[in-house]
């Protein structure tokens, strides 16, 4: 009788415990399905000018840029005109010019960037530095994310302080890279 009972507490104890796991994993990919917060507006204005990007989400459509990536936002009638530019692994520049149209409602948050026209992918502000010296980037699936700052490198505090905001939002902390700024381009 002495087996059953040891068996049956085991198998009890084994539901337990994958109850437990199973709702700890529900935890922790309820975040990826929750709506994404934005800042609650942003001054294009302020916005505008050159941004360096200091670390991101990898992504195959910046798989070329192997350092001194850096994204410019000029104000172009309605829209916002987009200069990306990175350098490649045989020094040379690569630069991929889009559009950005704000989605309406959004008080300047939720941004529609396109480098392929008609084919257009979010850019949402997730946080913002009161002084727009740091920006955290991101989209509703959560898998492209970005941190920018004014300057080509970011201290350490606020670099934690960005990424510990994209963790807060259902980001993966160890998906983030540091991004290589080593000769700013011109």
């Amino acid at each position: 009788m002495k087996p059953i009972k040891f068996i049956a507490k085991n198998i009890l104890i084994s539901a337990a415990a994958m109850i437990t796991l199973a709702g700890a994993l529900a935890g922790c990919t309820a975040n990826n399905d929750a709506p994404l917060a934005t800042v609650s507006a942003v001054d294009l204005t302020r916005y505008q000018g050159k941004w360096f990007e200091v670390a991101l989400l990898p992504n195959s459509f910046q798989a070329i840029c192997v350092a001194d990536t850096q994204a410019e936002y000029q104000a172009d009638g309605d829209a916002i005109r987009v200069i990306n530019r990175c350098r490649k692994i045989d020094g040379s520049i690569e630069q991929a010019n889009g559009i950005a149209k704000i989605v309406e409602g959004s008080n300047n948050s939720k941004l529609r960037v396109s480098f392929f026209r008609p084919f257009y992918g979010n850019y949402w502000i997730l946080a913002l530095d009161p002084d727009y010296q740091w920006v955290l980037v991101g989209e509703p699936g959560r898998k492209y994310g970005w941190v920018l700052s004014r300057s080509p490198t970011l201290s350490p505090a606020l670099l934690d302080g960005a990424l510990d905001k994209a963790v807060s939002l259902g980001y993966q902390r160890a998906d983030f890279h540091i991004s290589p700024q080593t000769s700013p381009l011109n």
